[in-house]
């Protein structure tokens, strides 16, 4: 199931129900040239072109619940409306 948050797209995706934490990836997997640590707690994988490969968000569901919309830093801030995350959170 692929997911959009801002402009960015990703095409895999896994939710730990008992960490409350939601994976994606877009691509195949590949080692992350850096990684950065948002503000609001969650990791942004980028590779060698400085792409977005990848973000983990910590409370997932915890966040779409409560404020109905997930934020993540990337350096912009992007969102996604708990509808968009719906599927993946069930």
């Amino acid at each position: 199931m692929s997911v959009r948050i801002g402009p960015h797209e990703f095409d895999q995706a896994s939710y730990d129900a008992g960490a409350d934490v939601l994976y994606l990836r877009s691509g195949p997997p590949e080692p992350a040239e850096r990684t950065f640590a948002t503000p609001e707690g969650h990791a942004v994988r980028y590779d060698e072109n400085d792409r977005v490969i990848g973000i983990t968000i910590v409370n997932a569901k915890m966040l779409s619940e409560r404020d109905g919309t997930i934020t993540v830093t990337v350096p912009d801030q992007i969102k996604a409306s708990a509808e968009d995350l719906a599927a993946l959170l069930a």
